[in-house]
């Protein structure tokens, strides 16, 4: 299948994300929790994903958590306390970029974390998601998958562009080497993390562009009827003819000539 264009992308975007407007007002209305949890390879397209989700929403009703390496304290807490934090209230929608499942994935295959830290992270996932779930949080967890041709072009696209250079880490060159290991850390995830409550699904990101369509209309396709009335304030003429700005203190820093010209 060839690879979507970005004009027939948009189109088919565009109504999607008017639906994640909704999706966003009806939660404020109904004052729910929404968690949706991108997890995936390197490179396959988290940050992406999440952009296309995020673009027309309030700023203030969601935020994007990535969290950083862990401090020194945070390494002697319980391992799901850093992340709780940045849990939703009534209303607020958190997109994790990497989250909880950090110690089944990277820190796993990387050897950051012990075997038995892994095994005792798969048994406590279980029931750190059910108490989610039960408190009402609508817990969405998605898994994207590109197949190693396609991270290589990726990986070669970052270390060839000076604007996505920072992307490429020590972490993901080690990790280039260790594509089946991923493969067998993340089935062995799977199995016992995909639950009735808190269930996985695996979305296709060898056309990214493809891939956040897939994503985005199935996690629309598992909410319920989230259309809401949509209240408009009153926006009467003005009084007047429009008025211009007016300077004293200070002016506006000069229009650079070659932008006026386009």
């Amino acid at each position: 299948m060839p690879k979507l264009k970005r004009k027939p992308y948009k189109n088919e975007l565009e109504p999607l994300q008017l639906e994640l407007v909704a999706m966003a007002r009806w939660a404020r209305h109904a004052c729910k929790r929404i968690v949706v949890v991108m997890e995936g390879r390197d490179t396959a397209g988290k940050g992406g994903a999440i952009k296309a989700i995020t673009e027309h929403l309030d700023t203030r009703q969601y935020r994007v958590a990535a969290l950083p390496k862990p401090s020194e304290r945070e390494q002697t807490q319980w391992y799901f306390q850093r992340y709780i934090e940045h849990l939703p209230a009534a209303g607020e929608i958190t997109l994790f970029d990497r989250s909880w499942y950090n110690r089944a994935g990277v820190e796993k295959v990387m050897g950051f974390a012990s075997p038995a830290q892994v095994k005792r992270f798969l048994q406590q996932a279980p029931v750190f998601e059910k108490m989610l779930t039960d408190d009402g949080i609508l817990l969405f967890k998605y898994w994207l998958c590109c197949d190693q041709a396609q991270q290589e072009e990726r990986f070669a696209e970052r270390l060839n562009d000076p604007l996505k250079a920072w992307k490429l880490s020590p972490i993901d060159v080690e990790a280039r080497k260790r594509y089946a290991d991923y493969t067998r850390a993340r089935e062995a995830m799977l199995e016992a993390t995909h639950t009735d409550h808190a269930p996985w699904a695996l979305v296709d990101f060898n056309d990214q562009k493809r891939g956040r369509l897939t994503l985005i209309r199935h996690l629309l396709d598992r909410l319920p009827d989230v259309h809401v009335p949509r209240s408009q304030p009153d926006f009467p003429p003005l009084p007047g003819r429009p008025k211009k700005e007016r300077y004293g203190v200070l002016k506006p820093i000069p229009v650079d000539a070659e932008s006026a010209e386009d």
